[in-house]
């Protein structure tokens, strides 16, 4: 068990924020950043078959280290962890930028080789979001918490916003490298700061890494990943593949889940689930990954087709999605520090969650701009409640050796949710969109609306693209109808989570309410 050994440095918690807000940024940039480029480089590497690899290399990374980051800042010290996590994330980016160049024998394999690259850009940027987090556990007690969290919030608000914006100029202007070489200044900048001003507590521990555990838990998020990014799209749900994923999945979690229980320090500790609050939390952020990503991905769509926005316009069009979040974010993590108070914050957040998504759900082809960048404030302000809250109340369940793991455990319920999301509501807009005018004019299918060309829209006779627009219109609004069903499970989960006062130090709870709650959630003694 890990012993503190010196007591922590308060640095200037602002000059260390600013370095961890670039590195929070850098990671939730990237991907959406890349996106953009997409087009480009498979314009000049081909292989457009295997072009979303790009993407899903990432995310598989990200999605298989982020517990094992957590729980390795817990036993090594989250400092060094963290900037570790920062320099392979740098190296990735200088390597994606030099994928098929002449320095690696030339386009011939540019795409293989890009996407091992992001594969290992990946692997870091799981470190930084999970680190992140974990450092703001341990420079600030519970009950200051929350202000910083909602300034991580909001800097994530404004990630979604300013991906599709700076990736627009990057391709239209500069080579799509500097999609990648972008990070290099900024993540330059951000080791530096932290080198020179971040000081955290620092432990004694008898470091036993749990190396079966941290494989197995590998094997199972791949081998789901796999399952939601080829379901339906590369392999019929129902086909060998799948089924085998599938069982594979099930076979390392449930083992992993035996070898947890015997591990003298697991990757994941399964006593933190007996912690009612974290337990409630991780199916809420799982579902908030679900509902949020899943749906959100099809905002970009319609702006582009349906309402005739340019890419760089329908980042813009985004802006009031990001407005109602960052100011809810600011606003809640503020009110949080001042009174203490976090559950009621959960509960109102699902419901206007729930209440934006439903509102979404009218899109069609005749709702105006102003209109739907009112439904876009209200699914923001939604998010706003439940974001950095989220992750409070989590951190808050455990006692300060497993915050790493809370934090990476978190992180990772919302990741997973995500990917189940957008595999599933990718699901539902192809077959929606299969039955409609839309499907026929592109083929049909998921693989139809996946090669749309919105220049083709524009010339096809006034008729035939109303009733295009109008069957785009209907699939996507039927997607945001179902997210609505994920969603309203938040704020009935909510009500149930109990609000133990938020510490006011980072020390073990003293109270016998805070010592009996924080039992629950302590790793079984070796």
């Amino acid at each position: 068990m890990a012993q503190q050994t010196q007591a922590p440095v308060r640095p200037n918690v602002r000059v260390v924020l600013f370095g961890l807000m670039i590195a929070m940024m850098l990671a939730m940039l990237d991907n959406m950043i890349v996106s953009t480029a997409l087009p480009r480089i498979v314009g000049e590497f081909g292989g457009l078959n295997h072009f979303t690899w790009v993407v899903t290399a990432y995310v598989l990374g990200t999605t298989v280290s982020t517990p094992i980051w957590g729980k390795l800042g817990d036993l090594y010290g989250r400092k060094a962890v963290f900037l570790t996590a920062v320099v392979i994330f740098l190296l990735g980016s200088a390597l994606c930028g030099m994928a098929g160049s002449v320095i690696f024998g030339g386009p011939d394999d540019g795409m293989v080789q890009l996407i091992a690259f992001r594969a290992v850009q990946g692997l870091g940027a799981g470190g930084l979001m999970v680190g992140v987090m974990a450092i703001i556990g341990d420079l600030v007690p519970p009950r200051e918490r929350g202000r910083y969290q909602g300034m991580i919030a909001g800097i994530m608000a404004i990630a979604m916003v300013a991906g599709p914006l700076v990736g627009g100029f990057i391709t239209d202007h500069l080579s799509w490298r500097w999609a990648f070489y972008v990070n290099l200044p900024l993540g330059g900048v951000a080791l530096v700061l932290l080198i020179a001003t971040m000081h955290l507590p620092k432990y004694r521990t008898e470091h036993r890494i749990d190396w079966l555990g941290a494989a197995l838990l590998s094997v199972g998020i791949t081998a789901i990943v796999l399952i939601t990014t080829w379901g339906g799209n590369e392999y019929a749900w129902a086909s060998p593949q799948i089924l085998g994923l599938a069982g594979l999945a099930v076979a390392a979690l449930v083992t992993f889940g035996f070898v947890e229980r015997r591990a003298a320090e697991p990757i994941l500790p399964l006593g933190l689930f007996a912690n009612r609050n974290f337990a409630l939390i991780s199916v809420i952020g799982f579902l908030l990954g679900f509902a949020m990503f899943g749906a959100m991905n099809f905002l970009p769509l319609y702006q582009q087709t349906v309402q005739g926005a340019s890419a760089t316009n329908s980042g813009l069009l985004l802006l009031p999605l990001m407005f109602g979040m960052l100011v809810v974010s600011l606003v809640v993590g503020r009110a949080i520090t001042r009174t203490g108070r976090y559950r009621i914050y959960p509960i109102v957040g699902g419901a206007v969650m729930a209440v934006g998504l439903g509102l979404l759900s009218l899109l069609d082809v005749g709702t105006s701009k102003i209109e739907s960048s009112l439904y876009m404030i209200v699914l923001g302000v939604g998010m706003g409640f439940l974001m950095q809250t989220s992750m409070l109340i989590a951190q808050n369940s455990v006692e300060q050796k497993d915050l790493g793991a809370a934090s990476g455990a978190a992180t990772f319920f919302r990741s997973i949710g995500g990917s189940f999301g957008i595999s599933l509501f990718g699901a539902i807009f192809a077959n929606r969109l299969a039955g409609s005018a839309a499907g026929g004019a592109f083929g049909g299918g998921g693989e139809g609306s996946a090669g749309m060309n919105i220049e083709q829209l524009k010339e096809l006779p006034a008729q035939a693209r109303e009733l295009v627009l109008g069957g785009l219109a209907d699939a996507i609004s039927h997607v945001f109808l179902w997210a609505v069903l994920f969603a309203v499970v938040v704020p009935v989960l909510a009500w149930f989570i109990r609000e133990i006062p938020l510490r006011t130090s980072n020390e073990v709870p003293s109270t016998p309410e805070e010592q009996a709650e924080t039992a629950l959630a302590r790793t079984p003694s070796a």
